[in-house]
């Protein structure tokens, strides 16, 4: 299926269970993007030190704007990237302009420290020449992590959704009553999961069905096709006896 030949789109799953899809950019469109934030970089020196020798260079003297344009060149360089990614858009200009932002791996903003520990680890990804260390790793993660994208915990995706989603199980599931009455809040669970289901992998759907086996009395598929079967009697349990279209 097309689905299955998108490896850019990466399924995580949150701690509640919840499976989100990121799709993550490769080292060609992160390598475009790098060389606009180069331009940008560039132009922006240059404007700088165009405006320092046009207001305050006759003023210090030639040496000490020198050495200033130095400690500019010197800032910019380690904080240039970490600004903008640690900011509530999370991409520099030419990220953006390339539609990526750089994000946690469980899909969140990146964090200050997260911001910088991936960008001062650029010295590392840049050997021995042109970032060749980071591009390999790209080539050998499955998400196109890079080293300090791996040690901070980050990956650079799109901004655009994710134009499909990952097929999962159908559940063909028929109404049935629960074996034994069950309480109030062992109902209200049932409903809840009854719910939130269809946004779970097929592994935690699997997963949560089997530590109910005492009351469905079956593992596997079978067991997680009792569990919705109880769910849905739960909630109408007067419904007629044809199934409802199955969830995915």
């Amino acid at each position: 299926m097309a689905a299955a030949r998108l490896d850019t789109l990466q399924p995580v799953e949150l701690a509640d269970g919840v499976e989100i899809q990121l799709r993550v950019a490769g080292p060609a469109v992160r390598s475009t993007a790098w060389l606009l934030d180069l331009l940008v970089f560039l132009v922006a020196l240059l404007v700088i030190e165009i405006g320092l020798s046009m207001t305050i260079a006759h003023v210090i003297g030639g040496e000490m704007t020198e050495g200033l344009m130095m400690l500019v060149m010197f800032v910019m360089n380690w904080f240039y990237n970490v600004v903008f990614e640690a900011s509530s858009r999370g991409c520099t200009p030419g990220q953006k302009w390339m539609k990526l932002r750089v994000v946690s791996v469980t899909g969140g903003p990146v964090t200050v420290s997260q911001a910088i520990l991936r960008n001062f680890l650029r010295v590392i990804d840049f050997m021995p020449f042109l970032y060749l260390t980071g591009f390999l790793s790209c080539l050998f993660t499955k998400r196109f992590q890079r080293l300090g994208d791996l040690v901070a915990g980050t990956v650079m995706v799109y901004t655009d959704p994710p134009p499909v989603t990952l097929p999962k199980t159908t559940v063909n599931a028929e109404r049935r009553a629960p074996p034994r009455p069950l309480n109030r809040e062992e109902q209200a669970a049932l409903q809840q999961f009854l719910e939130r289901a269809p946004n779970w992998s097929d592994e935690r759907r699997l997963e949560l069905s089997g530590i109910l086996q005492p009351l469905t009395e079956a593992v596997g598929m079978e067991g997680l096709r009792r569990l919705v079967g109880m769910a849905m009697w739960i909630q109408e349990p007067e419904a007629p006896k044809p199934s409802p279209p199955p969830f995915r």
